[in-house]
């Protein structure tokens, strides 16, 4: 039966740190780096704990590199566990976005205040064709046959200009809009996808500022 040796705790403070190396930078540390590290006065006191550690069997040393350090027993399979589990996080986190819930927008200030942002959504990267910056919730029905139904969750894409028959995130004045765009040589036409409601209609010289395009859609049933 094998009988883990007992470490002190400078011993156990510098596994410690080799662990964390690995795990952070796929790589263990330098005598030098552990010496500054822990406040050794030369990489020769880090090496002096080293060689105890592997006497002890807890690590194998390497000659020949700087780096030449080596997990063993317990420790290289924990450290084999840690090194699976970050490498499925930083998976996960690649093939997620992070994405703030913008909900009303106070007039004059930029649409992505903090103070704006009522919560963030984790989404799947594969739902968008083009990586947007946030979720606008919609309010209203304007946009109905386009299908973009009150309380959806519209993913855009920050944004100062946009093409005709674009659908944008638009700020008129102390309003923030979702439209389709159209511009002639004179005005700009905010279109809805519904016949209930009006084109606004914003002549040159108004308060008008794209603000978006939208580049995607969550529908409000799947946040149910």
């Amino acid at each position: 039966m094998f009988i883990r040796p007992k470490l002190t705790d400078r011993q156990q403070q510098i596994l410690d740190l080799i662990q964390s190396a690995i795990t952070r930078t796929g790589a263990p540390p330098t005598r030098a780096e552990i010496a500054t590290e822990l406040g050794f006065k030369s990489a020769n006191a880090a090496e002096d704990h080293l060689q105890a550690l592997a006497r002890k069997g807890a690590i194998e040393l390497v000659s020949g590199t700087s780096r030449g350090i080596r997990l063993k027993g317990d420790n290289w399979r924990n450290q084999l566990a840690l090194q699976k589990q970050a490498f499925s996080e930083t998976i996960t986190n690649l093939t997620q976005l992070a994405l703030p819930l913008i909900g009303r927008v106070a007039a004059g200030s930029p649409i992505l205040a903090q103070e704006h942002v009522d919560r963030t959504y984790h989404v799947e990267n594969s739902l968008f064709a083009h990586r947007p910056d946030y979720l606008l919730k919609v309010r209203g029905m304007s946009m109905r046959d386009a299908g973009i139904m009150d309380g959806d969750l519209l993913a855009v894409q920050s944004a100062k200009d946009a093409r005709n028959g674009q659908i944008v995130v638009a700020r008129l004045g102390d309003d923030v809009t979702v439209k389709r765009f159209m511009r002639y040589q004179n005005t700009i036409e905010l279109l809805p996808e519904n016949p209930d409601y009006q084109p606004i209609v914003v002549q040159a010289g108004e308060p008008f500022e794209i603000e978006g395009l939208a580049v995607g859609l969550i529908r409000n049933t799947m946040l149910m």
